[in-house]
């Protein structure tokens, strides 16, 4: 049996939250946290790359449902979907473990770093005509992450 995406996170929590916080008092916090930011969204860039390639699926809610329950397994997600079609995939997330568990570690600033902002660098690489706004995050104090993702006409 495969880890899911919440023990995983939680693993490398381990190792990350010390390094990020080793290169804060080091470099500064903005410098530090921005090459993390770069550094890991190359990584998950290329992520959603080939999840892409990999699923070669013009649906976009279909395509980026299947994603997405990737990282609710193991119920670390609760989220109702507002929106799945051809174009869309719009939903909410209620109840966010990855946010609790940065929130008992201490690192919620943390955890948006590692975990929240990887969302738009794995969109990203799903292609210049998908794009993804989300206004808030559990992670960051809201009662819901608002996630909508959308195909981009050639009007837009």
């Amino acid at each position: 049996m495969s880890v899911s995406v919440i023990q995983q996170a939680k693993i490398q929590a381990q190792v990350l939250v010390p390094l990020v916080k080793a290169l804060q008092a080091e470099l500064g916090e903005a410098r530090a946290n921005a090459l993390v930011r770069k550094t890991l969204g190359d990584t998950y860039r290329r992520f959603g790359e080939a999840f892409w390639r990999a699923k070669n699926e013009a649906n976009v809610g279909k395509a980026v449902a299947s994603a997405f329950a990737t990282y609710a397994r193991d119920d670390a997600l609760e989220y109702t979907v507002i929106e799945q079609s051809r174009d869309a995939f719009a939903f909410d997330v209620t109840t966010c473990q990855y946010a609790a568990f940065y929130q008992e570690l201490g690192e919620p600033e943390l955890g948006f770093l590692l975990v929240c902002s990887a969302d738009f660098d794995t969109a990203e690489g799903f292609g210049s005509d998908i794009e993804l706004t989300r206004t808030q995050t559990i992670m960051q104090g809201a009662s819901h992450c608002d996630f909508r993702y959308r195909r981009l006409t050639t009007a837009d």
